[in-house]
């Protein structure tokens, strides 16, 4: 029997006019996500406004992301940001240091031996969003962790559902932001973040609040128990601290 989002991926879907949006962002709406079953296995692809619409959401259609965490390696903080008032999904929020989508434009972002797809899409975002170069995140040294599957609406009309890779990257880097994108950035330690999360006046997004619940600040604390001799954090001392090879469902 076919799973609603290969029945999803089959069907006629929902579409929107995007003329009242920002423009910029109005066109990278035009981008193809991949789709996936929730086993994670690549359907084909759709356009992100497709994927985004909880019309179409509600009828299973799912895609793949990566939600991808920065650590300065002295101290071990994280790079957060809050996403663009222009941005059409989750405005304003506070989330992780990058989060989006390979993309089926580019052949390379489809491999996905050793999560290699998502891992080249979360260099190239970093840099499109925080200004970051491609030569301070290289591929080699993000550290996938898991994957998780979720659902979360946004505004009524758009929302996420996606298979979401989990990646950490320690590394210093320089930050110049696209504010288009974001629009604000900043370092936290644990005990920073967790006040940002106890003031309502903050808003964050649904992903981050839910990785932050269940496996951020554990995996934090091994982060920083496993300093090298130098005191400094690598991502890649996580290798393997959790089994990554299903997927997490958090719907």
């Amino acid at each position: 029997m076919s799973s609603p989002a290969v029945a999803a991926a089959r069907a006629a879907l929902s579409t929107i006019d995007l003329s009242k949006y920002d423009a910029e962002q109005s066109r990278l709406m035009d981008e193809r996500c991949i789709l996936v079953d929730e086993q994670d296995c690549a359907l084909g692809a759709a356009d992100k406004k497709t994927c985004h619409l909880m019309e179409n959401i509600n009828k299973g259609l799912l895609h793949r992301a990566f939600s991808a965490f920065v650590f300065r390696p002295s101290d071990g903080k994280l790079l957060l940001q809050q996403r663009a008032t222009e941005k059409i999904t989750f405005p304003d929020m506070w989330t992780n240091t990058c989060c989006s989508h390979p993309l089926d434009d580019f052949e390379e972002e489809k491999i996905e031996k050793e999560q290699l797809g998502v891992r080249v899409a979360a260099s190239r975002k970093l840099e499109h969003e925080l200004g970051i170069p491609k030569t301070q995140t290289p591929v080699d040294q993000f550290q996938y962790l898991t994957r998780i599957h979720y659902l979360a609406p946004s505004n009524g009309l758009w929302g996420e559902h996606e298979v979401d890779y989990i990646l950490f990257l320690t590394a210093d880097v320089t930050v110049t932001p696209n504010l288009n994108e974001i629009r604000d950035s900043k370092y936290v330690d644990k005990a920073e973040l967790q006040a940002m999360f106890d003031n309502p006046a903050n808003s964050f997004t649904p992903w981050f609040k839910l990785i932050a619940r269940d496996f951020l600040f554990g995996w934090w604390d091994e982060l920083i128990a496993r300093k090298d001799a130098n005191g400094k954090i690598s991502a890649k001392s996580l290798a393997g601290i959790v089994d990554g090879s299903n997927v997490v469902k958090m719907v």
